[in-house]
C-alpha cells in the first residue's frame, strides 16, 4: 500500500512531468500565428532594426551613394584598398590613417601683416 507522503510526491512528481511535456506543445501551437506584419517605411540614411523593427540610422559614414576613398587592387577586386595599398586587416591602422587623410579638408593658411604708427 502507498503512504500518504509518497501519494503526494508521486502527484507533484506527475506535475512537473506534465508541464516539461506541455511546454514544447505550446510553444510549437504558438509559433505558427503567423508572421508579424509590421514593416517600417525608413527614410533616407536609415535601416530597419531586424530584431525590434524599428528605423535606426545607418552608422556607415560613407554608405554606397557617397564618396569612399577605398578602390580595387588589379589583382583582387575584392580586397579594398587606399593608394594602391590594399587593407587586408594587418594594416588596419594605417587603412583607417589613409581614409581619415583622404577625406580631410584642405585648409588654406590665410596671413594678414598689419602695423599701427
Amino acid at each position: 500500500m502507498v503512504t500518504q507522503p509518497s501519494m503526494t510526491r508521486l502527484f507533484v512528481a506527475g506535475g512537473f512531468a506534465a508541464a516539461v511535456l506541455a511546454a514544447p506543445a505550446a510553444a510549437a501551437i504558438l509559433s505558427f500565428a503567423g508572421p508579424v506584419a509590421t514593416t517600417a517605411a525608413c527614410p533616407a540614411g536609415e535601416s530597419e532594426d531586424l530584431y525590434s523593427t524599428v528605423c535606426v540610422p545607418d552608422l556607415v559614414p560613407n554608405s554606397p551613394g557617397g564618396t569612399t576613398p577605398f578602390s580595387s587592387i588589379p589583382g583582387n577586386p575584392d580586397l579594398p584598398a587606399i593608394d594602391g595599398i590594399p587593407c587586408t586587416g594587418a594594416n588596419s591602422g594605417q587603412c583607417i590613417g589613409l581614409a581619415e587623410e583622404q577625406q580631410a579638408p584642405v585648409v588654406q593658411p590665410r596671413t594678414s601683416v598689419s602695423s599701427s604708427p
